[in-house]
């Protein structure tokens, strides 16, 4: 598919639909778990971030990937920079910080590739969060000059060096005991 002919799909649809390599990608509902995951992330940084410079912003921002022509939904993105935003609708990002995916069964593979390897592309992106749903750990993947690094936290809390954060696991995954997985 085009790039504009997506374009005009997404600004139409009532789901939230990517675009990676010429290729559509309809976003599906989530799990419960997932959700409150994400709520969490967004929750957690936002109080965190409160008093300085940075906005955090939900899964309903668009980011747009200029160096791979990509556009994706980050479940979580922060954005610390005066954002820079295109003209189309909706409007997309241009210079997220930090970009979080929880990842589910159904978007594991796609977030931890493709997407990923677009993120990687965008250089005002410092840190990249997978966030698993269905079981404790934080992959923290951070730039380091010209190369990535990639920590795995499974206890205690993660440190999102570039917002001057950290995030303890039992906030991350609060209230997520008993509710449903998967999907």
């Amino acid at each position: 598919m085009s790039r504009e002919a997506y374009l005009a799909l997404d600004a139409e649809s009532e789901v939230r639909n990517e675009y990676l390599g010429g290729h559509v990608v309809a976003m599906a509902g989530a799990s419960p778990r997932h959700n409150l995951v994400t709520a969490n992330l967004t929750k957690l940084l936002g109080v965190a971030l409160d008093d300085g410079p940075c906005r955090v912003l939900d899964a309903g921002q668009r980011v747009r990937i200029e160096a791979s022509g990509a556009y994706v939904y980050p479940d979580v993105t922060v954005v610390c920079a005066d954002p820079e935003l295109t003209e189309e609708r909706p409007r997309s990002l241009l210079n997220p910080q930090v970009v979080i995916e929880v990842l589910s069964e159904s978007t594991r593979g796609r977030d931890e590739t493709a997407k990923m390897a677009h993120y990687r592309r965008l250089p005002s992106i410092q840190e990249i969060l997978l966030v698993e749903s269905e079981s404790r750990r934080v992959t923290l993947v951070r730039r380091a000059g010209d190369e990535w690094r990639l920590r795995d936290v499974i206890h205690g809390e993660v440190e999102v060096p570039s917002l001057g954060v950290r995030l303890a696991l039992d906030d991350v995954y609060a209230k997520t005991d008993g509710l449903p997985s998967g999907g």
